[in-house]
Parts: C-alpha cells; structure tokens; sequence
C-alpha cells in the first residue's frame, strides 16, 4: 500500500512538471528565462572573475605579464570567433542543443583550467571556455526573443541583461574573496557545479526548435577569422616578450604578420562576395552603424586593457589583497546600471550623440586622472576615477546603441548585433594585447631613465646608500657588508617599481587620448529622424 502512495505522488509530481515546463504554459517562458540567466552569468562573470587573481597566478607558474596575458585574451578571441557562428549552429542542429553543448564545453573548461598544471594547459581551457561562452550568449538572447511575446520581450531582455551587469559588478569581487581566502584554482572550480545545474535544467525545461530555413555556413569565412585574429595578436605580443631576444624582427613575428595579413584580406574579400557572408561587413558601410562600431571597438581597448592592468597595479604596487583590488569594480556596475536607463531615455528625447559625446568625455578623464597614479595614491582618488568611469560607460551603452541601429533593417537586426558582439570582444583583446606590449616596452623604459639617475659616485646616491646601510644594520643587525648589499637591493627593488607605475600610468594616458580622439567621428553623423513605424491593418 505504502509503495502504491508512493507511486501516485511521483505520477503526480512528473505531471506537474511536465505541465510546467509544457511550452503552451504561461510560466515555461519564465523558466526558460532563469535557465538562460544562468548560462549569461558564467560567461560574462569568467571575462571578469579572473583579472583579480591574475597577480597570483603569475606568481604560481612564474610567468611575465606577457604570458599571462593570453589568459584573457584567449578566452575573449575564442567568444569573439564562436559568436557569428553559434546562431547558425543553433538553426542546424537546434537551440536546446548547441545551448547544452555551450554550457557543457565552458564547464568542462573551467575544470580543466582548475586543474592546469602549466600556463600553457590554462591557456587552451580558457579556449574551450571561451567556445562555451560564445555559444551561450547568441544563443541565449535568440531563445528569449523567441520565446517572450513583444509586449513581454522588454522586460525579459532587462532580466536578461541585469544577469551579464550584476556579472561584471560582482565577478572581480567574487573573484578576489576566493582568491584570498583559498586559492586561484576555486575562482574556475566554482564554475563546475553551476554548470552540471545548468545543463540539468536545460535537459529537463527546454524545448527543442530548429529553424527550417538554414543558410549555408561560410567556411572560408570561419577559417580566415580564426586565423587571422589569434595570430596578429601573438605576433603583437611577442614582439616585445621576454623570452624574444631578436624584438619584432625575429623571423617568426615578421612570418606571423605575414600569415595575418594574407588571411585578413582572404576574409576581406571573401565576406564582400559570398552571398551569405559569416559577418555582413556591407553593414559597416551604413555611416551611423560604421563609426558606432568604431567607438565601441576603441573603447573596448581602453576598457578591457584598463581593467587587465589596475589589479596588477593594486596588489604589485600598493599591496592590495585579490579581495581589496576586486571590490573597488563593484561601484562601476552599480553606477552603470543606475544610469544605463536614465541615458536611454534621455535619447529618445534629445540628440542621442549629445550623452554619447558627454560619456566619452567623462571615460577619458577618468583614464587621464589614472595616469597620474603612483605607489602613494590613496584609495579614494582611485575610487574617484572609477565613479567616473561608471557614470560614462552608463553614459554611453545606450545612446551607442541607439544611433547604430538606427539605419538597419530589421531583418539584418540580429546579424548587426551579432557584429557590435564581436567588434567589442575583439577591441578587449587588442586592448589586452596592445597595452601589455606597450606597459612591457615602456616599463624598460623608465628602469633605464631611471638607472641613469643613480649615479653611483655622485654625492646624493652615496648619502642615500649608507644612510638605509645603517639603519638597516641597527634595526636587522646585519653586519656592514649584508646591510650594504640589503641596501642596494632596496634601491634597484623601488626603482623597479616606480618603473613599472610609470608604465601603467602611460598605458592609461594612451587609452585617455584614444577615447578622446573617438569623440570626433561622432560630431560628423547626421542622424535621420526617425519614421514612426505603421501599424498593422
């Protein structure tokens, strides 16, 4: 009797659910939505999460900041290349498919990363994450807009989105705490549980859909943008890397901008041509869409290149913990969810490029008032320029939106959204990558300027030396030799220091002056009013 009870509550428990997740039933789209919401989260969090441990993880393998790098960039190439490429995967093979196949391919990579013995093993599990990524947010966002009736989609898409803010907000402090309190490893370990509960609830709430009409895949296109990307940015990177005795005419950094050059263009011309291009690169020729996308690439480098190099900065230089140098990016978020609407609506009322120009003016002072930093900085000018920098990234998103969108047709909507996806996370990788070569010959730089100053035989180094000599032998008790040798080692660690401060402070003034030179093609666009659009007969 007890097993028959049994039975009929479990009966009943399956038809429950099967009623719920029955896509005719009012709340199957909402749960479709918290399914997609937890996909979002990890991919956007893991673009973030890692820069906070980045100082420890260097230290781990012993690797140069030329190495780690490609920590971050290898996972936002490998999202930028998945991105034009998922859609057409998910009206092939279907959506429930490829989302279960994103989420199990960032899963598993964010294991294998926890797991990675060499810099080099980190590096391809970031490939295999970033993969998973780029199929969970196309992917993702076509579900929603499908599934949600336009009355709904609005605020379906807001949910949707305050998952990627809350994401970008949170993730340097998640990222820091697990950093400090355990180690670097949890910071993609945690990602495991969450994704076997992600895959579980795709199995068990999707419905499956495939598009009936499917265009043909552009492989040349594919391949030559796979190509290309990865090795223009390693021949950037290697130019200056230490392990590069020969710079930038070391042969295999000349054949490597060869093989990008050569591809580049196969690209080019081949996605002017084909009929069904991978990315529609005619779009770019709309004036407002084409300089938009400029904006947002330049501002991709000084965006993601910043936040690369500000943790180094606060644990290498000011000895910040993981956990303190992850908390001063959570004003951002908030700030730039707080004003992200109050500039879209301000949009819809007034020219659109007037907030957008504003933003821009705010992001590089924000950048230029970070270029004056040094290991005396106190806390709340940085936190100053971040409030700054919060306001104009608000600022700008939707207005940039806006006026790009303008002239598309909405059959091409998505294709053009697809394009602004990639045009931002390729900007953030060459921001990561142009930056480090820069802070890397810069940093030389200054070491030698500075060296040239600390003359040896001139009266003031000699003063300086025996002073910290002394006193280090009274307070140490080191004998006379070692407290000169502590000494001297003292000098040469603070100069080293100094040096590599005044090439961050550089690398924040480069990325000041490019935003502000982006400000100039947006005074030349010539906006259409907008035609109310008809109502169905």
């Amino acid at each position: 009797m007890p097993k028959i009870i049994l039975l009929h509550q479990l009966n009943k428990f399956v038809r429950s659910q099967n009623a719920t997740f029955d896509p005719t039933s009012p709340s199957y789209r909402w749960w479709l939505l918290a399914n997609v919401m937890i996909g979002t989260f990890m991919a956007v969090l893991d673009a973030t999460i890692v820069n906070v441990g980045l100082p420890k993880i260097m230290a781990s393998f012993g690797v140069g900041i030329d190495k780690i790098e490609w920590v971050l960039t290898a996972y936002m190439l490998a999202l930028a290349v998945m991105l034009p490429t998922a859609g057409w995967m998910a009206d092939k093979f279907g959506y429930k498919r490829v989302y279960f196949l994103g989420l199990f391919l960032f899963t598993l990579g964010s294991f294998l990363c926890g797991i990675s013995p060499t810099e080099d093993i980190l590096i391809v599990s970031r490939v295999i994450q970033g993969l998973g990524a780029g199929a969970l947010m196309p992917v993702g966002m076509a579900i929603i807009t499908r599934e949600f009736p336009p009355h709904q989609r609005g605020i379906a898409l807001g949910f949707w989105s305050v998952a990627a803010a809350a994401s970008v907000s949170f993730g340097p402090l998640i990222g820091g705490y697990l950093v400090d309190t355990f180690n670097w490893p949890l910071i993609f370990d945690v990602n495991v549980p969450v994704g076997i509960a992600g895959m579980l609830a795709t199995a068990i709430i999707q419905k499956e859909f495939r598009n009936p009409k499917i265009r043909s895949f552009d492989t040349i296109g594919f391949l030559s943008a796979s190509i290309f990307l990865p090795v223009l940015l390693y021949a950037l990177t290697e130019g200056n890397a230490s392990t590069n005795s020969s710079g930038w005419h070391a042969p295999y950094v000349l054949l490597c901008f060869a093989v990008s050059a050569i591809t580049f263009t196969v690209f080019l011309i081949n996605e002017l041509l084909v009929r069904e291009p991978l990315i529609d690169l005619k779009l770019l020729a709309k004036p407002s869409f084409g300089i938009t996308n400029l904006v947002i690439f330049i501002f991709g480098i000084g965006m993601f290149g910043s936040t690369f190099l500000l943790p180094l900065y606060l644990q290498n230089s000011l000895g910040y913990t993981a956990l303190q140098s992850g908390s001063v990016f959570l004003p951002v978020g908030i700030i730039q969810g707080i004003t992200a609407p109050m500039a879209g609506f301000a949009s819809d009322k007034i020219n659109p490029k007037i907030p957008v120009i504003v933003g821009a003016l705010l992001l590089a002072t924000s950048f230029f008032l970070n270029s004056s930093m040094s290991y005396l900085t106190e806390h709340s000018f940085i936190m100053t320029s971040l409030y700054i920098r919060g306001f104009a990234m608000g600022m700008m998103f939707s207005p940039l939106n806006t006026i790009a969108f303008r002239e598309i047709p909405r059959e091409k909507m998505a294709q053009a959204s697809g394009i602004t996806n990639i045009v931002r996370q390729v900007g953030g990788s060459f921001g990561v990558a142009i930056l480090t070569t820069i802070l890397t010959t810069r940093v030389i730089y200054h070491a030698q300027m500075f060296g040239r100053t600390m003359d040896p035989n001139s009266p003031a180094y000699q003063m300086v030396y025996r002073n910290m000599g002394h006193f280090i032998s009274g307070t140490m008790g080191s004998v006379s030799a070692i407290a000169n040798q502590q000494s001297q080692y003292l000098l040469f660690s603070h100069l080293n220091r100094q040096a590599f401060i005044q090439g961050i402070d550089d690398n924040f003034l480069i990325a000041a002056v490019l935003t502000a030179i982006s400000i100039i093609p947006v005074f030349f666009l010539r906006l259409k009013k907008k035609k109310p659009e008809r109502k169905p007969m």
